[in-house]
């Protein structure tokens, strides 16, 4: 882990939490009388990722001597960064293909990477994962909420 990698971090995401906040003020309320409308989740959301930002910064200050430990024992910010670079390319890449390719292909893709980037080895098991995973959130979002994902190239 990388201290001031985290601290940075954590400084954009709490930026970033505002910034929803406050675009998510912009949005409709409400739905046909609802409660609950098409603000409220990306509020929410706001809420959440500047709370989770909040604690991170202060758990980079409360583990320095932990995370300079850790970062010695890993062979410092490469390895970290590397892993990093893999996965946002990866997720760019999904971004561009999911319409050509599908949801089921893409998101299998995108997760089986992601695994083997963060965890090498366990082929088998981050293959099961992986395909349950995509299978299972198609499934329950196209059969039981109605809604609609890129289906296959075919």
């Amino acid at each position: 882990m990388n201290l001031k990698f985290d601290r940075v971090a954590s400084i954009v995401f709490l930026v970033l939490g505002i910034l929803i906040i406050i675009e998510s003020q912009k949005i409709s309320e409400s739905a046909y009388g609802s409660q609950i409308g098409p603000s409220t989740f990306p509020f929410v959301l706001g809420i959440v990722l500047i709370g989770l930002s909040i604690l991170l910064f202060f758990e980079t200050i409360r583990h320095q001597a932990m995370y300079k430990i850790v970062q010695e024992k890993e062979g410092g910010k490469s390895s970290n960064f590397k892993r990093f670079l893999i996965i946002f390319i990866s997720a760019v890449a999904y971004a561009f293909l999911l319409e050509k390719l599908g949801y089921l292909i893409t998101t299998f893709a995108f997760l089986l990477i992601s695994f083997q980037t963060l965890e090498r080895g366990k082929w088998v098991s981050s293959i099961i994962v992986a395909a349950a995973f995509s299978a299972i959130i198609y499934f329950g979002f196209v059969n039981v909420l109605g809604g609609s994902l890129p289906k296959f190239p075919l």
